[in-house]
């Protein structure tokens, strides 16, 4: 009954789902509908794997498995998809190789048999919690193989989950493994319904290391505007936080008045809504996507990051960096772990429970500290920036406790070998 329940629902929700998910043109809609433009081709000896991942910070997440992978098995054929346009872009710089990166179907009945009848998968691999009935239900039905990786429930989420009983049990049942970041991810996963002997708690990939997963060079533009300048990189924030680290910038420039701010928000797509407040706030600024080569670092005391994929590399020349989602309830933070493998001290608010484990280990080690509002965010960055000695080792103790969590790469390939294999 939930599941004729649900499918019953999805007929009057449908246009209504192409609306909200910013389906504008033909080919986002087509592949909302479950339409493959690019078959994966039935070479002998090359696994078909489908990857879903919600966004941008999941692909970058599974980034180093994916590519672990494909070092394993050469031929394989990779179909990824996200559930948002901006992660759809960071798969295709991600996954190269890939036959094809697209939206993600709805989890419409009709719209994921149509899809996994054009794909043919014999994997199905789901980045942290995108638990979708029909895509369980239809994966199951072909014969699908399924694995949950980097998988992780908050208690908010496990209480929702709850809510749905079969629905998400029945689904849960029939997935083969599922690789934990956590112990209590492991037993909220069981409670839900996943068969307890196919968990295994193997970490987060998305904190291992090769010289793989480097960032990337930094372009000359940037380069120019940012060189020889104390950095305070305020990354991945969302509606409301600016505002706070704006008064926090303005607070310690008073102390420190060369200090650079680089203001990156979660979605591109707020960068007006940003600039308002910056133009409200008296403050120069430049636009990432804007950068000449002539820029003069003197000219602006803000870069507003609005360009995709250079958020890690900026990291690498930071000062010192708050981790936006983290000051208001109900975002769980977002990527601590990746100003920490930079070696820069990293803070964050009080509401990080997507980041637990990280923002544990980074408290532990000293290399991390919680902020609740602007005035704790400027004592925390100005004593930083006035004792240089005390900032490096903050730093490498930041990166200490990102490396804690090493070699989840290695336990996942272990687990996952005999679903690729054929």
């Amino acid at each position: 009954m939930p599941h004729r329940l649900y499918n019953a629902l999805w007929y009057p929700a449908l246009p209504f789902a192409l609306i909200a998910s910013g389906a504008r043109i033909a080919a986002d809609r087509r592949q909302r509908m479950g339409f493959v433009d690019h078959e994966l081709a039935n070479g002998p000896g090359e696994p078909r794997i489908w990857l879903h991942a919600a966004s941008v910070g999941e692909i970058a997440g599974v980034n180093p498995l994916i590519r672990a992978m494909t070092r394993d098995f050469p031929h394989l054929a990779l179909f990824a998809t996200t559930m948002t346009p901006t992660g759809r872009e960071a798969a295709a710089r991600a996954f190269p190789g890939a036959r094809a990166c697209a939206l993600a179907p709805f989890d419409y009945p009709a719209a994921m048999r149509r899809f996994m009848t054009a794909v043919r998968p014999q994997l199905v691999i789901i980045a942290e919690a995108e638990l979708w009935p029909n895509l369980l239900t239809q994966a199951h039905r072909s014969d699908a193989r399924m694995a949950i990786v980097n998988a992780r429930i908050s208690e908010r989420s496990f209480r929702r989950y709850r809510l749905a009983g079969s629905l998400i049990a029945d689904g849960l049942a029939r997935v083969n493994l599922i690789l934990a970041q956590s112990q209590a991810d492991a037993d909220r996963f069981a409670a839900l319904g996943a068969n307890r002997d196919r968990i295994a708690v193997t970490g987060n990939t998305k904190f291992d290391l090769d010289s793989s997963s480097l960032p990337a060079p930094m372009r000359s533009e940037l380069e120019t505007v940012l060189a020889g300048r104390k950095i305070f990189v305020a990354g991945s924030t969302a509606p409301g936080e600016e505002r706070v680290v704006l008064d926090a910038y303005r607070i310690v420039r008073e102390r420190f008045p060369d200090l650079l701010l680089v203001l990156a928000p979660r979605h591109i797509a707020r960068s007006g809504e940003v600039e308002d407040l910056l133009r409200r706030a008296n403050l120069t600024y430049v636009k990432a996507s804007e950068f000449t080569t002539g820029s003069e670092p003197s000219n602006f005391q803000v870069v507003l990051l609005d360009t995709l994929g250079e958020l890690r590399t900026i990291y690498g020349r930071a000062t010192v960096a708050f981790v936006g989602g983290s000051l208001v309830d109900g975002r769980g933070g977002q990527n601590l772990g990746e100003p920490a493998a930079a070696a820069v001290p990293v803070l964050f608010g009080p509401f990080h429970q997507k980041q637990i484990p990280m923002a544990q280990a980074l408290l532990e080690t000293g290399g991390g500290q919680i902020v609740a509002d602007s005035a704790q965010i400027a004592a925390a960055a100005s004593e930083l920036l006035a004792d240089e000695s005390s900032r490096q080792q903050r730093g490498n103790q930041a990166r200490a406790a990102f490396k804690r969590f090493g070699g989840a790469v290695e336990r996942s390939l272990m687990r996952r070998r005999p679903l690729i294999s054929l």
